[in-house]
């Protein structure tokens, strides 16, 4: 299974929450967040293997190109202008969607690879964790995020840690999931833009709960707001300096038993929401 834990917002809590059910589940680990992934931080020291991800983007054979701006024309994205003597590719705005070299008339056009960043495996015990990280200045992570949801082991259950808010990214990153796990703070920002990811949820398809981070903090009534909707709340981790304190270390919240049974229970509140 996918198991998404996305959020509305960023600094929820979202990968507290994948690193330690992760642990506590003992399953592996996909950090989609290439902008700036943190989860290998908990995650060990084991050996680790890292591969190069590029994306085909254009590159004009000026002997053969005319300038009749075709190519310019037919794109999208805005990655191809033509000047007066030469068409301009602006690699970072390409989307590698090669609607430029099947329409060029004069054939003036071939896809090359460009490096956009890295797919780094490790592991920990029997957990995998696999991430992605995104060179920087690159503009669109998403091929990035397909590449490592396209490595991911199958037959195994994997949580995928997938960058905040309602972007392209993060409608790639939970798209096809068997389930998503929504964390949320009781904050007025929270609960707005718990509001949006839902939208994105619901119309994706996407089965999904929500686990109050912070709970007790006071502010906004995540539970009730949840109950309107008809949306499960699938657990609450307490408002603590402690957590917050230990998250911050890079420490796992396993050493305590009370929070074990807490992501323990998270755990079995999504399986009890899988079952047919």
């Amino acid at each position: 299974m996918r198991i998404a834990v996305a959020s509305g917002k960023g600094g929820t809590g979202k990968t507290l929450v994948s690193v330690n059910l992760s642990a506590a589940a003992g399953l592996d680990l996909a950090d989609l967040d290439v902008e700036e992934p943190n989860a290998f931080l908990y995650f060990g020291d084991g050996p680790s293997t890292i591969v190069p991800v590029s994306r085909p983007v254009p590159s004009i054979d000026e002997g053969s190109c005319d300038l009749c701006g075709e190519c310019a024309r037919v794109c999208a994205f805005n990655a191809l202008v033509r000047l007066p003597r030469r068409i301009r590719v602006h690699e970072e705005l390409c989307h590698g969607c090669g609607a430029c070299a099947r329409l060029c008339p004069h054939q003036a056009i071939e896809e090359v690879d460009h490096e956009m960043g890295v797919l780094i495996s490790t592991a920990s015990g029997e957990r995998r964790l696999v991430y992605g990280r995104l060179n920087i200045g690159e503009a669109n992570a998403v091929p990035l995020i397909k590449a490592v949801k396209a490595s991911l082991a199958p037959g195994r259950t994997v949580l995928m840690d997938c960058p905040p808010g309602t972007s392209c990214n993060m409608v790639e990153a939970v798209r096809g999931s068997d389930y998503a796990i929504m964390v949320a703070e009781p904050t007025p920002f929270g609960a707005h833009d718990l509001a949006l990811a839902l939208d994105v949820l619901e119309r994706l398809e996407v089965p999904h709960g929500v686990a109050i981070n912070k709970a007790g903090m006071g502010g906004v009534d995540i539970a009730a707001m949840c109950a309107a909707r008809g949306t499960t709340v699938l657990g609450a981790i307490p408002f603590s300096r402690d957590i917050a304190q230990r998250h911050a270390q890079g420490r796992s919240l396993m050493d305590r038993p009370e929070d074990r049974r807490t992501f323990l229970g998270l755990w079995g509140a999504v399986m009890k929401e899988m079952r047919p």
